[in-house]
């Protein structure tokens, strides 16, 4: 098998999601008249929705300081208002590790049934999971992996590598379309030494190889529209034609549209990261050097309400045999074009 079909399974594989909201969608039911299954097996397709056991929810995340994590927030309180078995207790967000560990050791000391963690660092909150899951607390990872997997029953987030490899294929893609040979490729991370930023850059690199392209100049920011302008502007002025850039965050974006636009470039095509509604309008309009964006679903944070709902209730997911939750779901990451912004529109999040 060669590297181009190895590269496509590893993005590919489980496709067929928009986002864990729809995989969790298929496993539960919104309909009133399902019947309880009077079984200790995970109930078939109906009766998960249904009202159950009230389940005391703890949430933490970082500080809503950016689109992204703006919206993990509203998605993840928007979710559990559906329940009236669910009392969702949020903390404030906090970009301070120490005081994100002491609001968990609130959630924790109040005695509710599961957590649903965000954590600005994953390394620095594995031991306040840890200790939530020996108190008998259950607790859903979200995104940012905790660094052991005692610190949750379960994991739920997007995919990074896949998230570039998916951009580096569609820039490939329309690169040989055009018959560009030796393409400049550039590319805006976020900040550097995360090993999310550092997956995202591999699964762009291996992506590009399988057309023999390769990245020819990139640039770090910090995930801020502030820093995609100042090292975008950076970038340009070092690069003086690009055929390709990728930038792996739509809120840092909007400063690297900006440095764009302030340079008076045109000449390339621009792909986006994480699925922004603002990013889909101008994919929409089709006027200017935005192209594509690639998905990392904010939903994912009403999924892991809903499956902090389903381990708290001992339930599994109803389409599938196993009698629990699985331990780990990865969403898949869509690429968005002119051609199916439609579908999207309605799940994109504003920068």
């Amino acid at each position: 098998m060669d590297k181009l079909t190895l590269d496509r399974r590893r993005l590919f594989a489980g496709t067929g999601l928009l986002g864990a909201g729809a995989l969790l969608a298929a496993c539960t039911s919104n309909e009133p008249d399902a019947a309880p299954v009077a079984s200790t097996q995970a109930v078939s397709s109906g009766g998960n929705d249904a009202a159950g056991q009230e389940v005391v929810i703890g949430f933490s995340a970082p500080a809503a300081d950016h689109g992204w994590i703006g919206a993990i927030t509203t998605k993840a309180e928007e979710e559990a208002k559906k329940y009236p078995d669910v009392d969702f207790q949020a903390v404030e967000g906090s970009n301070d590790v120490n005081q994100q560990i002491s609001q968990v050791e609130t959630l924790i000391s109040r005695k509710v049934n599961v957590l649903v963690i965000l954590p600005f660092d994953g390394n620095a909150l594995t031991e306040v999971g840890i200790k939530a899951m020996e108190a008998g607390i259950q607790v859903i990872n979200l995104d940012r992996v905790f660094s052991s997997p005692r610190g949750a029953r379960t994991w739920i987030g997007g995919d990074n590598y896949g998230m570039g490899a998916a951009a580096g294929y569609y820039l490939a893609q329309q690169l040989t379309a055009k018959g560009v040979k030796d393409p400049v490729i550039a590319e805006v991370q976020g900040i550097a030494d995360l090993p999310l930023t550092q997956d995202r850059s591999k699964g762009f690199e291996e992506a590009l190889a399988t057309a023999g392209f390769k990245v020819s100049n990139k640039v770090s920011a910090q995930f801020t529209v502030e820093s995609g302008q100042q090292v975008t502007s950076n970038l340009l002025q070092a690069a003086p034609k690009l055929d390709g850039l990728w930038n792996h965050d739509d809120d840092q974006g909007l400063g690297v549209l900006a440095a764009i636009e302030q340079a008076g470039r045109d000449e390339f095509i621009m792909v986006g990261g994480a699925g922004s509604k603002n990013m889909m309008d101008l994919i929409k309009a089709d006027s200017g050097v935005m192209k594509a964006t690639v998905t990392y679903p904010p939903s994912m944070a009403a999924s892991a309400v809903k499956l902090a709902r389903l381990v708290g209730q001992k339930k599994g997911m109803s389409d599938l045999v196993e009698l629990g939750v699985p331990a780990s779901i990865t969403l898949t990451s869509e690429t968005i074009t002119k051609e199916n912004v439609d579908e999207y529109l309605s799940l994109g999040f504003e920068s």
